[in-house]
């Protein structure tokens, strides 16, 4: 895929599609370059090329879903992971039956496969599941999927109150003065090289690493774009995109409550390469024009975005 940087990006439409395309691309990129299956002691013995294909197949479905978010999309993605466990317990079947067939034909392994069914043959663990969860004004417990989802929905997120920004209409020229808005192709090299390539990737699946393997390509693309969030004052959608998982605390005596359990958010890489660009230069002015002492803000380097405005509100 080849993204032309002809057309200048001066609307929100224009900015949304182009961030889209880059997703697109490295996501064909990741799917095209990235092996399915890796010769390893853990290695499935019964894989082939038809649990390849129907893999890469629900992969590519999958990414469809997280990026339309429809109804049709996740029918189709259900339907066709529903066919890829069929062809993977075909593959299993298949390969435990020829299995099956040398142990009968060779003396001395059927004997080992023999103490095996005796001896180890019960010994499989269980599969781990989502324990019961209890209301936190009840002692109720529940057990159905879509109350847990409620329970933990009350526990990680609460309503906002709205506040009104109408009055305020001089919040843009504080930067504008202060310094350059222009955004460049140093920077950002730099700002994305710094980020960690080992991170979980975020719902689009781009991971840090795939992103920097590919900036040579990309640092023209992404400057503009970032440019033209700045310039114009936009945040695109696609920077908005979070996900979102439940992890359980460890040493835990059980797990029917709510409490015993944390969230973690995966952030989009592009829009953490901008955030970290504007705090950056935020930090910069504070120290350049002395806005913020020392007892305010002691490692101004490591503060979050939000960390820094909400000090120079303040």
């Amino acid at each position: 895929m080849h993204l032309s940087l002809n057309h200048s990006l001066n609307s929100k439409m224009m900015m949304n599609e182009r961030m889209c395309k880059v997703i697109k691309m490295l996501q064909k990129i990741i799917e095209k370059f990235t092996f399915l299956t890796k010769s390893s002691n853990w290695a499935k013995n019964f894989w082939n090329s038809n649990c390849s294909e129907i893999v890469m197949k629900s992969r590519q479905l999958q990414i469809i879903w997280k990026t339309q978010n429809t109804l049709n999309a996740w029918n189709e993605y259900l339907k066709h992971n529903d066919h890829k466990n069929k062809i993977i317990q075909q593959a299993k079947r298949a390969h435990f039956r020829s299995q099956m067939h040398e142990l009968s034909n060779a003396f001395k392994s059927i004997w080992c496969f023999a103490k095996w069914v005796r001896i180890e043959s019960q010994l499989f663990k269980k599969l781990s599941q989502f324990s019961s969860l209890k209301w936190s004004n009840t002692e109720q417990m529940t057990m159905m999927f879509e109350k847990k989802i409620k329970i933990l929905q009350e526990k990680f997120f609460f309503s906002f109150f709205q506040t009104n920004v109408n009055n305020i209409t001089s919040s843009f020229i504080f930067l504008t003065v202060l310094f350059d808005l222009h955004i460049s192709e140093n920077e950002v090299r730099q700002t994305i090289k710094r980020i960690k390539a080992d991170k979980a990737s975020d719902i689009s699946d781009i991971s840090n690493k795939a992103l920097q393997t590919s900036l040579a390509e990309l640092i023209s693309i992404l400057t503009s774009l970032f440019n033209a969030c700045v310039i114009y004052r936009y945040y695109s959608k696609q920077f908005k995109k979070i996900q979102m998982i439940v992890l359980c605390k460890l040493k835990k005596s059980n797990y029917i409550n709510s409490k015993t359990y944390w969230l973690i958010t995966l952030l989009d890489i592009m829009s953490k390469a901008l955030k970290s660009i504007m705090i950056k230069r935020l930090n910069d002015i504070t120290e350049t024009h002395h806005i913020l002492s020392d007892a305010q803000m002691r490692a101004k380097c490591k503060q979050f975005v939000i960390s820094t405005l909400n000090l120079l509100v303040d």
